[in-house]
């Protein structure tokens, strides 16, 4: 055979046809081994490796029984502020509505009113802050009484001290009351006279006006020998009383008086009704840096012996209180002169005794008896 007669076209169209077939033949095999090799199993080994290294990706792991689902609860309110527990009740009162015309009060914290669903869960307790620099506190309310404001008046006086050591010494004061029916102006001095001059060892000048209360200082003023003068602020409007010789105040009070002007208040008191004076007499009484209350009580009626002559008065007295003052102070008022106080006594927590005695009253008869009612 020839390779003419071999490469016929009869038979090349067989050869063509048989390499075709062998080929495909060959490539459905490799294509099935292929897809058999990667569905073989994987040895125990290389298949723990596996899962350790690798997340297995290839179908989600089963998921758990789930529980029946239950509602889900509602959020909860925000918490509420503290109330006083006054006005805590078992049923909390329904809110009335405000109109959009009427002028809203200015609450310091605003309250939301629970969602009725978790009204019966209770809110967590929380504080509400307080202001950065609370106003000061309130005075205690000051008892009233009856005035009536003794006319204006001159006062001589005789001065006796005894030191804790048992030193006696005399001295000399004057008083210079002046009533000017709406104000007064007080004046206080005590010093000792040598020959031809004076020594003053303590001057106070007081000021206010003269009002329902009775006697109302405004300023007081206090000078000791060798100290510098201190001052004494009452201010009614502020409702503080303020001193120079520091930066602290106290409440203002109705009532509430200075060193020199609490013997003529008494006096005012007294004149008011008489009555007045049977039980606890409370004053508020400021002084260089501070006040405090000051309780007179009435030991009884004495007499007194002066340069005047002997004297009917009725004797008031403040113990000292524990915490507040350690001296006591006498007072001495004499009915038939005014309820003028004619004897000032203070003991010291020392045992030193300071008494003061009028010597002479010239009464003013210009001046103007005001009754403060």
């Amino acid at each position: 055979m020839t390779s003419a007669s071999f490469f016929s076209p009869p038979r090349r169209r067989t050869v063509i046809f048989i390499v075709v077939i062998v080929v495909l033949h060959y490539l459905a095999l490799r294509w099935l081994t292929l897809q058999a090799g990667s569905r073989l199993p994987v040895q125990d080994s290389v298949h723990e490796t596996s899962v350790a290294l690798l997340p297995d990706t290839s179908a989600p792991p089963p998921l758990p029984p789930v529980a029946p689902s239950l509602p889900e609860p509602a959020l909860a309110p925000p918490p509420l502020p503290t109330l006083p527990l006054a006005a805590i009740n078992a049923e909390a009162p329904p809110v009335a509505p405000v109109a959009a015309d009427a002028p809203a009060a200015a609450p310091a914290v605003a309250v939301q009113q629970a969602p009725p669903e978790t009204a019966s869960e209770p809110a967590p307790e929380t504080v509400a802050a307080s202001p950065a620099e609370p106003p000061p506190p309130a005075a205690p309310a000051a008892p009233r009484y009856k005035t009536s404001v003794p006319a204006s008046a001159q006062f001589d006086m005789q001065v006796d001290r005894r030191d804790a050591d048992g030193t006696k010494w005399t001295g000399v004061a004057s008083m210079s009351w002046n009533n000017r029916g709406d104000s007064y102006r007080l004046g206080f001095e005590a010093g000792i006279s040598m020959l031809v001059t004076r020594i003053n060892l303590l001057v106070m000048h007081s000021e206010g006006v003269i009002d329902a209360s009775g006697v109302a200082p405004r300023t007081v003023t206090e000078k000791r020998r060798g100290r510098a003068q201190t001052a004494t602020h009452f201010d009614p409007d502020k409702k503080t009383i303020t001193f120079s010789a520091t930066t602290a105040s106290v409440p203002w009070q109705e009532g509430a008086q200075d060193k020199a002007s609490v013997p003529f208040q008494l006096a005012a008191i007294g004149r008011g009704d008489v009555n007045q004076l049977a039980g606890n007499i409370d004053i508020l009484v400021g002084e260089e840096k501070g006040a405090a209350v000051f309780r007179f009580k009435l030991v009884g009626e004495e007499e007194l012996e002066t340069k005047m002559g002997r004297l009917v008065t009725w004797h008031l007295s403040r113990p000292p209180k524990p915490g507040t003052y350690s001296s006591q102070l006498d007072i001495w008022l004499a009915p038939s002169l005014q309820w003028y106080p004619v004897q000032i006594r203070n003991t010291e927590a020392s045992g030193a005794v300071t008494t003061q005695t009028v010597s002479q009253i010239t009464v003013n008869d210009t001046t103007k008896d005001t009754t403060g009612k």
